[in-house]
């Protein structure tokens, strides 16, 4: 099985261009909410909790999170979990409000995060490989601790296999 290194530095091969990486700042918390939403009907309140499919998906990334890092998969429990807090909140709306809220999120994300992509000049991790679905929260929530100058080891190893992060010329995609 791939270490947090491993996974985070193969994603990280699609992500060097730091506009890259900030449209994916914005783009991929919309799209969890977005897929939170939208899998977050049917559901039904089981002692105060919200069970739906989005719970079973959440439950199942915690799982591979925590199976890479303590730290990170606390951290992902709390996001994931207003992630839900919000699904849950939309999916008891009328159809219209819960269906046009998980679907508009989820196009202004994948649009946000295909501009990011123009400008690295590089397709995005998952075409070549469906893990980076799964990566890619992990991804944003790695580059914030390096930017707030944490996890300073595993960002030397992420480079070390990749190459700093920088403004990129466009290559053709």
């Amino acid at each position: 099985m791939k270490n947090l290194v491993d996974h985070l530095s193969q994603y990280a091969a699609y992500h060097r261009d730091t506009r890259n990486i900030a449209s994916h700042f914005i783009g991929i918390p919309l799209i969890v909410v977005a897929v939170a939403v939208l899998l977050s009907r049917p559901g039904v309140a089981i002692t105060g909790l919200w069970l739906s499919p989005a719970t079973l998906l959440t439950l199942a990334s915690l799982r591979f999170y925590f199976k890479l890092d303590l730290a990170f998969g606390v951290l992902m429990t709390v996001l994931l979990g207003l992630c839900l807090w919000a699904g849950q909140a939309l999916a008891v709306q009328s159809t219209m409000v819960w269906l046009s809220a998980g679907l508009g999120l989820f196009v202004v994300g994948w649009a946000i995060q295909f501009v990011g992509h123009h400008y690295e000049g590089r397709k995005p991790a998952f075409v070549d490989d469906l893990t980076g679905l799964i990566v890619g929260p992990l991804f944003v929530v790695a580059e914030v601790a390096f930017l707030l100058g944490m996890r300073k080891a595993l960002q030397h190893d992420i480079e070390n296999r990749v190459g700093p992060t920088g403004r990129r010329e466009r290559k053709a995609i």
